[in-house]
């Protein structure tokens, strides 16, 4: 396994892309599929509309795992959906330091995840659950919390 602390920046060598077509598969499945994923230890998990052979439409599913995660993710893709052979490769993901700050808006303080290359911030993303609790409970657009969030941080410069 790697030795770097999760949220230092650290080049990881030991992650595995997997991927499967499904087509024939009820739309309601793919949900209940990703969140098994994710339970099961998925790093990220996405699906992309494909056309296969005979112009039929499917659905790409990807997933990230670490290297042990494997034969989990294998289990569920077989048991779980319909397809007959899953694909899979090394990957390697380059991980930027993460480090967390608030942002001070007029409903309280904002959780922001920041990337930092170099020592330099590079990424800044708001905590979606707060922005959504905020904007639900002032009765505001979460565009305006985001707004917020945003006008904070430039004014922390």
């Amino acid at each position: 396994m790697n030795s770097h602390p999760p949220n230092h920046e650290h080049i990881d060598d030991q992650m595995i892309k997997m991927e499967v077509n499904l087509d024939n598969i009820p739309g309601e499945w793919l949900g209940y599929v990703m969140d098994l994923l994710f339970e099961a230890g998925a790093n990220d998990v996405f699906y992309t509309p494909i056309y296969m052979k005979k112009n039929r439409p499917a659905i790409l599913l990807q997933l990230l795992c670490s290297l042990e995660n494997v034969p989990k993710m294998k289990e569920i893709l077989f048991k779980e959906t319909t397809t007959l052979g899953v694909r899979y490769y090394p990957l390697t993901v380059h991980r930027l330091e993460r480090v967390f700050t608030q942002a001070n808006t007029e409903w309280g303080p904002i959780t922001v995840k920041e990337g930092i290359l170099n020592g330099q911030v590079v990424q800044r993303s708001p905590e979606y659950e707060e922005c959504k609790s905020i904007a639900q409970h002032q009765d505001v657009p979460l565009k305006k919390v985001y707004e917020q969030v945003w006008k904070a941080l430039d004014n922390k410069k």
